[in-house]
């Protein structure tokens, strides 16, 4: 059954889906299905804007046999489906478990006796059997555990990674049933390797361990973030105090900084929403959640304070350059970015901001946050700016003249230590 009989059905090919759909297609007969007509016209041109997978990857997909398709009846012969579509949260950061759920319906509408259903979506512990499988269900007339079986395998894409890739970083698998747990567990290592998965004891095992670890990060960050505007308050050098840290065996090297993204950003509320459901109270994650949401105001005051001093109480026409707007260095994903935040209180302040970033999709950039953005460092050589944020740690910014871009009382903020301090002794450099 494993090797030769399978047929897999991707529903959602965004930056998780795709990527393992072009793994799977190496092993098996693949079908991608997404409800975007533009995404799949994208992916059948041999392009993958919102992730890392190569026009050569694309292109041997298809050698391969894969097909990409909008129509969820294309999906019909399919016998296991692995399922990787958004679980964000709502403007009161609630979980929205929309997308899944309709995915399930999309799934319910051609699932079959003896098929699995297999979620990669970030949800919280016990979400695949309270919402998914009755819609399964409800939508097929099947019976869960006895005419069809689920199974859980978070996803662990990092974005812009290219040395923890899909290929070498550990799947955590599961199942409904034992029997189901092992058939998903040698589906992924046929592709993976035996020695990349490791079977969870349960769904809600794998389904906590993907919330959890993405809430520990989140904490981490928050701790170092409040550290930074303690230090900061006294004249210290955040970034040369965890330099000085990582001296140490077991020092983790977190920095101060913006936690946006749709994981890490995001994911602890799922936990933090069931944990109420639960009567327990989460002070240390919604505390980290509140620090870390805090950070763009905190680097706007700052800023702000500083041109103050230089400029005095009316900056309205100071210029700003923002370098850099999406969520993390070296990645083009812009979702749940905070430099929006940045941008949007700067404005506050002067009408004159910036931002550039050549590592990002303008268009997507504006059709997100209906804003225009400059990728061409032509576009800000125009200009001497007042203040300079570095917030996101592009490669691509070493080779900015930063000099040449600061006015004569300019001054750089960088909020991620990326240029060395001894580079700028003719320019005033901030810190956190």
């Amino acid at each position: 059954m494993i090797d030769n009989k399978l047929k897999i059905g991707f529903v959602g090919l965004g930056y998780a889906g795709f990527p393992m759909a072009c793994l799977f297609a190496a092993k098996y007969p693949v079908v991608g299905f997404d409800l975007s007509k533009r995404r799949v016209a994208e992916l059948n041109s041999g392009i993958d804007h919102c992730g890392d997978v190569t026009r050569e990857e694309i292109e041997c997909m298809f050698v391969n046999g894969a097909i990409i398709t909008s129509n969820i009846s294309d999906l019909q012969d399919c016998n296991v489906f692995i399922v990787a579509v958004p679980t964000p949260v709502d403007k009161n950061n609630r979980p929205d478990v929309s997308f899944i759920a309709n995915a399930s319906r999309e799934v319910g509408s051609v699932l079959k006796k003896g098929d699995i259903v297999i979620y990669e979506s970030t949800v919280y512990p016990g979400a695949t059997e309270e919402i998914c499988v009755p819609v399964l269900e409800e939508t097929s007339g099947l019976k869960f555990n006895e005419d069809f079986f689920v199974g859980y395998s978070p996803e662990r894409i990092n974005p812009g990674d290219k040395i923890n890739t899909p290929r070498n970083v550990v799947k955590v698998t599961s199942g409904s049933t034992p029997e189901s747990a092992k058939i998903i567990n040698d589906i992924y290592a046929n592709v993976l390797g035996r020695e990349l998965t490791f079977p969870a004891s349960s769904i809600k095992v794998a389904e906590a361990c993907k919330v959890v670890e993405n809430a520990q990060r989140d904490v981490n960050i928050a701790f170092i973030n409040e550290a930074a505007k303690v230090l900061n308050s006294m004249g210290i050098d955040t970034n040369e105090v965890v330099d000085a840290m990582n001296t140490k065996w077991n020092s983790l090297g977190f920095r101060p900084g913006f936690v946006g993204g749709h994981c890490i950003g995001v994911d602890p509320y799922y936990l933090i929403d069931r944990a109420k459901m639960q009567g327990v109270d989460t002070h240390l994650m919604t505390s980290a959640r509140k620090i870390n949401n805090s950070m763009a105001k905190y680097v706007v005051d700052k800023v702000v304070e500083k041109l103050r001093e230089r400029f005095g109480k009316d900056i309205h026409e100071a210029r700003v350059l923002i370098l850099g707007f999406s969520f993390k260095e070296n990645c083009p994903d812009v979702r749940n970015s905070k430099i929006y935040d940045v941008y949007r209180l700067m404005k506050q302040h002067t009408k004159n901001v910036t931002i550039y970033d050549p590592v990002v999709d303008s268009e997507l950039v504006r059709n997100l946050y209906h804003l225009t953005i400059s990728t061409n460092p032509r576009q800000i050589s125009r200009y001497k700016y007042d203040a300079i944020l570095l917030c996101v740690a592009h490669q691509a910014f070493k080779n900015l003249n930063i000099k040449q871009l600061c006015a004569e009382k300019g001054f750089v903020y960088d909020i991620k230590g990326f240029y060395p301090l001894k580079s700028f002794k003719s320019l005033t450099m901030e810190r956190i």
